[in-house]
């Protein structure tokens, strides 16, 4: 189980590396690269339009891999989406800009964006349901959170390279050429995730099932489509906090605040350290007291803590936006802990890696494609941007309401039944 969770970690990091330095790079020099024609706001803006289409390719990834995982295995899933997205984030860093072949260097970007999310759908379900289809039940979520510290480990990377070719290189250097560097270092990443990923086994689960779904989007539209819809509503909260401390308050606070980039990602870094350290915690905690209540507790105090995030964050202040950061990433951890063990165990094994990965990343374009785009257009002018507060506590109440609909699926119950719990 130690080698399988790792693997399973070591290649969701590096994808999520991929997907993750595109946000940052959007966030501090795709605007006025890709975008010169448009005023600082709108070139902020188009380049989160582009950061969002990654989050809209991410459901169909889920429904092209998950048809493959459902119906061939989930080991075939692993290799195929690693391919599609590093081959896509290595393509991003070779892209010229606008000054050199104009309005096709941005729709390059936006078709290789969009390959990106596509390979990401995909990795998800595939990485989770391998580890957790293997992991005994009572530790059943425990092991299925190492994919789950594979997004802080990403975001780590993505933003470490960022951060020290900020602190190194010349804003004309880094402009010109230096975030490109961390797109080309997504090829090394590729090849070592393979390596990673050629020996691992197939599912056990997956391998004992004797009647395999012809077209489970079929089948999870017509049996699973409240699950579906509830499981999206339920995310969507962990993902407008996670994209809005990781990518949106960046954008702001460098662009509006005037704080320094490094620093910045100084601090948001920090924060999704210890959100990465204590990711097994909070699984273990499911394990021991089950999915929904932890589900419940993270999402109320998402709830309970934007207004007072935004106001620390328009402090500029890097101590009381840390803070700020870091207790929003244990609300999100709370929820996103468990979750890798949660929505798998919601769904039958013949239909479970599209339906899983489905309702996950359904809530990542709810969450993580709009936030971005709605905070932007929603902190203009010089006061404390309340109206964010007031979006992500919106966000975070349709998730606890969500979370409130669906069953619990405590280790025990999933063990006597293999069956959907709701």
């Amino acid at each position: 189980m130690l080698r399988l969770a790792s693997a399973s970690l070591a290649g969701t990091a590096i994808e999520f590396y991929d997907f993750f330095v595109y946000g940052t790079a959007a966030a501090l020099v795709l605007g006025p690269l890709f975008f010169p024609t448009f005023s600082p706001v709108a070139g902020t803006l188009a380049a989160f339009g582009t950061f969002a289409v990654g989050f809209v390719a991410r459901p169909l990834g889920s429904v092209l891999f998950g048809h493959v995982g459902d119906r061939h295995g989930r080991r075939p899933v692993l290799v195929a989406s690693l391919l599609l997205t590093g081959g896509a984030t290595v393509a991003v860093g070779c892209v010229p800009t606008y000054d050199t072949i104009g309005l096709t260097a941005p729709v390059l970007l936006l078709v290789l964006r969009f390959l990106q999310g596509l390979g990401l759908g995909g990795e998800w379900g595939g990485a989770v349901l391998l580890t957790a289809e293997h992991a005994p039940a009572e530790r059943r979520g425990l092991w299925a959170s190492f994919p789950q510290i594979g997004p802080a480990v990403g975001f780590l990377l993505a933003n470490g390279v960022m951060l020290v070719l900020s602190a190194t290189l010349s804003d004309a250097q880094f402009a010109s050429w230096g975030w490109r560097v961390p797109f080309w270092a997504a090829g090394v990443l590729a090849v070592a995730g393979l390596w990673l990923r050629h020996s691992l086994t197939e599912s056990p689960q997956f391998l004992r099932i004797d009647d395999h779904a012809r077209v489970p989007l079929a089948e999870v539209v017509r049996d699973h489509w409240r699950l579906v819809l509830l499981t999206a509503g339920a995310l969507s909260a962990g993902y407008a906090v996670f994209y809005m401390v990781t990518t949106w308050s960046l954008s702001y606070a460098t662009e509006r605040l005037g704080v320094n980039r490094t620093v910045m990602l100084a601090c948001i870094m920090a924060a999704v350290v210890v959100k990465g350290a204590l990711t097994p915690l909070a699984a273990i905690l499911g394990d021991r007291f089950g999915r929904r209540p932890l589900c419940l507790a993270g999402s109320a105090a998402s709830a309970l803590w934007m207004f007072p995030l935004v106001g620390l964050l328009a402090t500029g202040e890097p101590l009381l936006m840390f803070f700020g950061f870091l207790v929003a990433m244990l609300a999100f951890i709370t929820m996103f802990a468990v979750i890798a063990a949660y929505l798998p165990e919601l769904y039958e094994p013949r239909v479970r890696c599209t339906g899983a990965a489905v309702g996950y990343n359904l809530g990542g374009v709810l969450g993580g494609a709009l936030t971005p785009l709605v905070a932007t257009a929603l902190a203009q002018g010089e006061r404390v941007p309340w109206g964010v507060a007031a979006y992500l506590t919106g966000i975070a109440l349709l998730s606890l309401g969500c979370f409130a609909l669906l069953p619990e699926t405590r280790p025990v119950r999933a063990v006597a039944a293999e069956a959907p719990a709701g």
